[in-house]
């Protein structure tokens, strides 16, 4: 990664251990990626998770799919995803800068994939190799991958949007909102629960 990278790796700890208290984590914020009904939806859900947190990887491949059938692919929710950085910060950061530049239509497919890839890098494979092979299949070039981790102003958007996270009271991942109501369970059931009961208002 650049220095700029660690740089921001650093900074992202720091906004960590400074995190804040605002019981708030719903609505729209700048820079949202979306997927389910339209924006003002009855119902909202919220996650903010990191591409190299294990318990997102875990959630993301056991209870996602199940989830995005029964609820944001029938439109009942609208679905909001945000990073959250987690360590390795310079990789979660790499990685959301990625799936950024790969475009909005490939977006969730490229953190979906590097989640994925988690296992590899238990296996061994270099974080970064990871990302490089997934950015290529979203259809980058190696020049526009470069481009990409060296923006600065992605970077900076990047680093406002996790401030926002601390400033509303995220300080670990993944982190479930139900119309602002944090969900401490993040199974189906409990999930299906607080949105049903929304749903039902």
């Amino acid at each position: 990664m650049s220095r700029r990278a660690a740089i921001t790796a650093a900074a992202l700890s720091a906004m960590v251990a400074m995190a804040g208290c605002s019981p708030k984590a719903g609505g729209a914020a700048e820079g949202d990626m979306a997927l389910g009904a339209a924006e003002g939806a009855k119902v909202t859900v919220v996650e903010y998770a990191s591409v190299t947190c294990g318990h997102c990887a875990v959630w993301n491949q056991e209870v996602w799919p199940e989830f995005k059938a029964k609820y944001v692919d029938t439109n009942k929710v609208r679905f909001i995803f945000r990073e959250f950085p987690t360590p390795p910060q310079d990789i979660a950061a790499a990685g959301f800068m990625l799936a950024r530049c790969a475009g909005n239509d490939k977006y969730f497919d490229v953190v979906h994939a590097i989640m994925a890839s988690q296992q590899e890098w238990a296996a061994g494979v270099p974080p970064r190799q990871s990302l490089n092979r997934i950015a290529q299949g979203a259809g980058m070039s190696a020049a526009e991958i470069e481009t990409c981790l060296n923006d600065k102003d992605a970077l900076a958007a990047l680093e406002k949007r996790i401030r926002a996270g601390i400033e509303k009271g995220v300080s670990g991942t993944p982190a479930f909102y139900v119309n602002d109501q944090k969900i401490v369970d993040s199974s189906l059931s409990s999930l299906s629960a607080a949105v049903d009961a929304e749903l039902a208002k």
